[in-house]
């Protein structure tokens, strides 16, 4: 097994920024190939997390650990294994190998990943929201009529100017359903009850996605879910399947992401024992090219809803895969068949 990596540029069609900060046109991640010495190509993006002190130099000193020979397409549970015994972390490193290991998989087995996990994956059935991230009323506006074809919208808040911003939404999207979500905005139970009951009264308001640190006791959150009139997901509070007894106390549904549950493997675990619980189930994703929202997509079967926009976020996407047209998660524009269905422009 040869394994390389390289990072990517990705370019945001607007300011990008979020509760924590942002600010930014750019991001970028790394994409990970491994080639079998059959030929075997497998690709993998990591998209780092500076929320959980990752970065593109943590991801690659973690890939230069990698030895090579503890990696198979024939045996994913194992590498996965091997890779843990390197370190507990580094969870978006992981994921970029674990996505690689299953393309190869699935590739030499002549299956698309959902097959090869059994899942299946129904074309145009699966609406992923269109995210406006926080910025001024004006842009605000332009973002959303930008964004019309979509019919979810999922609206970043957790700042100041919240009500502003949402009202600045509404103006121009008067019944549209929106997704909340506020990245740990808000810093107390009390705040953030307050803030739940007034986006009820709007009664277009789906769910509201992380409104406290995940690092607030366990009652503070068990004391929001009790008296929140809209359902709350939780996003920075889900990691992996170990995270799920507190879950199911604090939450009424979960938001699954590849770069925080080790991959497609961890997601399958993470989203299938949600679902077994009674959770509703979300997969999300940061700002990512085609590789990374293609792997989520092979998981949707799994899912309630979906927030798979990240390379419809972005000017310059390098591959072509899986794609939320006009909202609808779809593999129309795939050309390969086989793996993630992802290929080079």
């Amino acid at each position: 097994m040869k394994l390389n990596s390289k990072r990517l540029n990705l370019q945001m069609t607007h300011l990008w920024a979020i509760a924590r900060g942002g600010g930014s046109t750019t991001a970028q991640t790394v994409m990970v190939e491994l080639i079998g010495a059959d030929g075997t190509v497998g690709w993998g993006e990591a998209a780092p997390i500076a929320r959980y002190r990752e970065s593109l130099e943590t991801v690659e000193a973690f890939l230069k650990k990698v030895d090579p020979r503890g990696l198979s397409f024939n045996d994913v549970e194992g590498s996965m294994v091997y890779l843990d015994t390197l370190s507990p972390h580094d969870m978006s490193a992981k994921c970029a190998l674990n996505i690689a290991l299953l393309d190869g998989a699935a590739k030499r087995a002549n299956k698309a990943i959902y097959d090869y996990l059994g899942l299946g994956f129904r074309e145009n059935q699966h609406v992923s929201s269109f995210t406006i991230g926080i910025d001024k009323p004006d842009v605000i506006r332009k973002k959303v009529l930008e964004a019309a074809p979509y019919p979810v919208l999922k609206m970043k808040v957790g700042v100041a100017d919240d009500k502003i911003n949402v009202q600045a939404l509404r103006e121009v999207a008067p019944t549209k359903t929106v997704r909340v979500d506020a990245n740990e905005g808000w810093k107390t139970k009390e705040q953030a009850l307050e803030m739940i009951e007034w986006l009820a009264q709007d009664g277009h308001v789906e769910f509201i996605e992380q409104p406290m640190p995940g690092t607030l006791p366990v009652k503070d959150w068990v004391w929001l879910k009790q008296r929140s009139p809209l359902p709350i997901m939780g996003d920075e509070s889900y990691h992996t399947v170990k995270d799920l007894a507190q879950a199911v106390d604090c939450f009424h549904a979960v938001n699954v992401k590849l770069a925080k549950s080790a991959g497609i493997s961890g997601g399958f675990e993470a989203l299938s024992a949600a679902r077994k619980a009674g959770l509703k189930t979300m997969l999300g994703c940061m700002i990512e090219s085609s590789i990374l929202i293609s792997a989520a997509a092979h998981l949707a079967e799994l899912c309630d809803y979906l927030d798979l926009d990240g390379n419809i976020l972005i000017s310059n996407d390098p591959y072509v895969g899986a794609k939320a047209e006009n909202g609808m998660m779809s593999f129309a524009r795939a050309t390969e068949k086989y793996g993630l269905r992802v290929s080079a422009r």
